[in-house]
């Protein structure tokens, strides 16, 4: 196998701990630096290949979006992902792309799912409130856009939901349109990066740690000498 043997790796090793302290701690801040703009690229290269994922759903092509979406996968598994992401409201970080949701694939097969709905009940009854769905999605997409609401919110789900309980003539309607509505989990995607993996990144991390733990051995056998060397030159009296 090609790559860094271990006689090499210990050469390596050996020459780095040979360096003076005030070298390698410059040499650990210049390399604290690439690692973060490693891991900066490595999170603008993630925030694209999101980006490609809810263009696709925009444009609805199916294949696309699975296309996309391994994509996405493919590279935050392989690469060191440090994300700030909005959960509920609040901020927390995480490693990965964070939640994001296919809204457009949503609400393209919500829609399917009322039209087959609709169809079915004209078929099985007489609905006195004509296309109940179309009702609805007016009367939610106005409080929508005048409140901002949009899908996944909750106030648009339960928008949603209360409206359609304002028409109790069509029970029939409401079990096989509730039945059938796809839930709003199944759209949503969220993918972990792992802790550490030798990726560029991870490479440069993986040896800042290793010069932080020769500092620190170093910093401690230079207090053990000196407090060895005061108990010698000042000797208790008896």
């Amino acid at each position: 196998m090609g790559g860094l043997s271990k006689d090499k790796l210990r050469q390596v090793l050996a020459k780095i701990f040979r360096l003076r302290s005030w070298k390698l701690a410059l040499i650990l801040i210049l390399l604290c630096f690439l690692a973060a703009t490693l891991l900066r690229f490595d999170h603008i290269r993630m925030t694209e290949l999101r980006e490609a994922v809810l263009t696709a759903d925009k444009d609805g092509n199916e294949e696309e979006i699975s296309k996309a979406l391994n994509e996405l996968q493919g590279f935050t598994i392989k690469h060191i992902i440090f994300n700030a992401v909005e959960d509920n409201g609040q901020q927390r970080i995480t490693f990965g792309t964070g939640p994001f949701y296919l809204e457009n694939q949503y609400l393209r097969r919500a829609q399917a799912a009322v039209k087959k709905a609709q169809e079915e009940i004209d078929k099985n009854a007489k609905n006195p409130y004509g296309n109940v769905y179309q009702k609805v999605a007016a009367i939610c997409d106005a409080q929508g856009i005048k409140y901002g609401w949009r899908y996944p919110d909750k106030e648009y789900i339960n928008c949603w939901i209360n409206e359609l309980a304002a028409f109790p003539a069509a029970e029939s309607m409401d079990a096989y349109g509730a039945a059938n509505l796809p839930s709003t989990e199944l759209f949503r995607y969220e993918f972990a990066s792992p802790l550490w993996y030798p990726c560029g990144s991870g490479i440069v991390i993986l040896i800042c740690i290793i010069l932080v733990i020769a500092l620190i051995i170093r910093f401690f056998i230079w207090l053990f000498l000196k407090i060895a060397v005061s108990v010698v030159s000042h000797p208790r009296k008896s």
